[in-house]
């Protein structure tokens, strides 16, 4: 796999390392990013994960702690961990359209859960971890072994609209667009995923409101309906006010001290 080095962005928090590595072409429909974050702070570290639409396979490798690969399903509420020193894990983040075009994964029933998978899953072994150039191509070649070439027209098209209007389009106008109705959209949404494409819109744009954050704008940018609108499903789905997730004490909210340009 020929990968620029633009695509790989490296980010240092404290004392803990995390890398981005963008997928090839041939991918870039299905997946958002391959990703490593390791703990070499000497001390664990406590991490809030908050809804962000993504669907994550992670493989995981910790001192005292057998090897351990999951499948991560929508979350729709923030959740805290315990990040142990000296660990190590990788991941590969998928976009929502890719669950059905990959056979070994289902996440239907997997809302705010984790689904721990065969050790041989997609034959990734503990020691490809210390290697993440390795860690891409093999979960690269075995993604795009699987793939289904024939993808539901309407479907892509649902896909591309949500994806590129970052959750702002409404539900009927969706509907409109791709002459798919809004109650067959949503039997799809809730039956495949587990979540209504309302909700699922909701965690995109929140998600797109990460960079204004971040720099310290703390008002709506997107399609809410007011501040007070703005401010209760930023604490929703993170748990704290835009402000609080704005200071985001010791890294602790892993996505939003990781964010690049997207």
């Amino acid at each position: 796999m020929n990968i620029s080095p633009h695509l790989l962005t490296g980010i240092n928090l404290i004392r803990m390392a995390y890398t981005i590595r963008e997928p090839e072409a041939a991918l870039a429909d299905f997946v958002e990013r391959f990703w490593t974050l390791q703990n070499d702070s000497g001390n664990d570290k406590e991490q809030v994960t908050i809804p962000d639409g993504r669907i994550d396979i992670i493989f995981s490798c910790s001192p005292n702690e057998p090897y351990l690969i999951g499948l991560i399903g929508i979350e729709t509420a923030p959740s805290s961990h315990i990040f142990p020193a000296g660990s190590l894990m990788c991941g590969v983040s998928f976009k929502l359209s890719a669950v059905e075009y990959l056979p070994d994964i289902n996440i239907s029933g997997l809302v705010n859960q984790i689904q721990i998978l065969p050790e041989d899953f997609w034959g990734i072994t503990e020691t490809d971890l210390s290697d993440f150039e390795i860690f891409c191509q093999k979960l690269s070649e075995r993604i795009k072994s699987m793939m289904v070439p024939d993808i539901d027209k309407r479907k892509k098209q649902l896909f591309e609209l949500v994806y590129s209007t970052k959750g702002s389009m409404s539900i009927k106008d969706l509907s409109e667009k791709i002459s798919w109705s809004s109650r067959q959209i949503n039997r799809y949404f809730n039956q495949q995923f587990g979540i209504s494409l309302k909700l699922f819109c909701s965690i995109l744009r929140f998600r797109a409101s990460f960079p204004h954050i971040k720099e310290g704008r703390l008002y709506p940018e997107l399609n809410f309906a007011d501040q007070a609108h703005f401010i209760r499903e930023v604490k929703k789905l993170s748990g704290v006010t835009p402000k609080e997730l704005f200071k985001n004490q010791n890294d602790r909210f892993v996505q939003f001290s990781t964010l690049t340009d997207e």
